[in-house]
């Protein structure tokens, strides 16, 4: 999935229907919003109803966080960056993240919208309970909760500078991702999968070009 040409202006029309159309978009405070009771609210079933530790249920929400990690690698690398063959596969690679590359300017779109997360987080719910049964209301909101550090990392990424020097690595990693190699620099919320699976930019010998970096940024 390679563009020419990174538009700075506008958005990409993913959908002839107005109302599919406007179903697309979202801002992160809505989905903060909708998820923050079961990031709260689950661990609480867990440990009062179900009867978890407080130990356990922290270490199985830490490692829900963590796993997050991992998922996004993997979602990523292998189904936002797949080469399809076909037209309707191109055209579903698009709307899934082919637009956020042509159009990185397009704030309403770095967040997955709410329709479409409810039912996939919902799938993973169900995964994660028939897996783990119980352990699921303790996992599951430490992997949302990875999930909507890593939506709000992405949204810093293209807004700000980074706020702290230790967060240049992240940045510089995802910005060589937009304009020079797509199929390198998949970690966003962190680059510890990039080095393990050898896809992480030499970022000590790669310098930025400030021109590109600023045609990624909304603000």
């Amino acid at each position: 999935m390679d563009f020419e040409k990174i538009h700075n202006k506008g958005q990409a029309q993913l959908f002839r229907n107005a109302y599919l159309e406007y179903l697309t978009k979202t801002h992160p405070l809505v989905i903060w919003g909708m998820y923050l009771p079961i990031l709260t609210l689950f661990p609480v079933y867990a440990m009062r109803t179900i009867g978890l530790s407080s130990q356990i249920t922290f270490g199985v929400y830490a490692f829900g966080v963590f796993f997050w990690t991992f998922t996004e690698y993997i979602l990523h690398r292998f189904l936002f960056h797949h080469h399809p063959d076909t037209e309707q596969g191109k055209k579903i690679n698009y709307i899934l993240h082919g637009n956020h590359h042509e159009y990185p300017r397009d704030k309403q779109r770095l967040f997955m919208p709410a329709v479409p997360s409810i039912i996939i987080a919902s799938c993973f719910f169900a995964l994660f309970y028939l897996i783990m049964r119980e352990y699921a209301f303790a996992f599951f909101p430490g992997f949302m909760l990875g999930y909507l550090l890593y939506g709000s990392m992405h949204y810093a990424i293209h807004a700000w500078n980074p706020p702290f020097k230790w967060m240049k690595g992240l940045w510089k990693n995802h910005h060589l991702h937009h304009y020079k190699h797509t199929d390198k620099g998949f970690g966003v919320s962190s680059t510890l999968w990039d080095h393990v699976f050898g896809t992480m930019f030499d970022l000590k010998n790669e310098k930025e070009d400030k021109e590109k970096v600023k045609e990624l940024m909304f603000k």
